[in-house]
């Protein structure tokens, strides 16, 4: 099993080049469709590994919680993908620090971890340093717009995924994180297809230029979610979220590299600041 340390590491890298291959894809390729490509890429690397477990041990109990964190999974891994085909990454990345809130609410909700003065305060600190980092500064209406439409669409998916921590850890602690994380991938990719059978949306098939952007998202996924899954199986959900708000300076910098994202030093500060809130969380012990 992975140090925490190391899990910690790869967990703030992976997240961010995965979200911006999920850019990348998104411009051209509705979000239902990469959300499924993805999750079969990943289920396929999972298919050996699911015939040494023995399915039977689990409890009905523990399948409903497998379908809940999928479908929430799922759902915010679509929001999400759809904003960022609206939105800027270097806006969104760092908004992922809310994520943090809705974990630590989900956590005393579902596992009865109190939230202390420090972590109300941590709250405060990342809503003052969003503001800070959406204020307006776009050129037109029509820009002013796309970037609210994607903020609206990254909490959404920020609720969703949020609630998914919370339901993952109680995954975790009924198996364990290589059992979590095989059922992740499955479950992804059932309720992604039952998605594109039951919702209106042209299916596309993959052209072979995308295919190394698929192989890199899934990948990227892959090891997100497995260090996702040690590092909870060792920390409180809520703490683990804070630490993971650090992979907001690679979305910064990847921003800027890749998309040519601009207003570096105003993000730079926001960013800072809501990753000062999300570090107080840590302290909700």
């Amino acid at each position: 099993m992975l140090d925490l340390s190391l899990a910690l590491t790869l967990r703030i890298f992976s997240n961010p080049v995965a979200n911006a291959c999920q850019k990348k894809l998104g411009e051209r390729v509705s979000s239902l469709c990469v959300n499924f490509y993805v999750s079969l890429l990943m289920s396929l690397g999972c298919i050996i590994p699911a015939f040494f477990v023995n399915w039977q041990n689990f409890s009905l109990e523990f399948w409903s919680y497998v379908f809940m964190a999928g479908l929430f999974c799922s759902l915010g891994t679509i929001c999400l993908i759809k904003a960022l085909h609206y939105g800027e990454l270097s806006i969104l990345g760092p908004l992922n620090s809310y994520k943090s809130v809705v974990g630590l609410v989900s956590a005393f909700l579902l596992l009865g971890e109190l939230p202390k003065l420090v972590a109300i305060l941590g709250v405060v600190l990342i809503v003052f340093g969003s503001l800070f980092l959406i204020s307006p500064n776009r050129t037109n209406d029509y820009d002013a717009k796309k970037m609210w439409i994607s903020v609206g669409l990254r909490f959404v998916a920020l609720i969703f995924t949020g609630c998914e921590a919370s339901i993952l850890k109680k995954i975790i602690l009924m198996s364990s994180p290589e059992i979590s994380f095989i059922l992740w991938c499955f479950s992804g990719f059932v309720l992604g297809g039952l998605f594109l059978i039951f919702v209106p949306k042209k299916v596309s098939i993959p052209a072979k230029s995308d295919l190394m952007k698929y192989i890199i998202t899934a990948i990227s996924l892959s090891v997100m979610q497995f260090s996702t899954n040690i590092v909870f199986s060792k920390m409180a959900v809520a703490s683990a979220l804070a630490l993971f708000q650090l992979s907001s300076l690679v979305n910064l910098f990847l921003g800027y590299k890749i998309f040519k994202e601009g207003n570096l030093v105003r993000k730079f500060i926001g960013t800072v600041v809501m990753i000062f809130g999300a570090s107080l969380i840590l302290f909700n012990k």
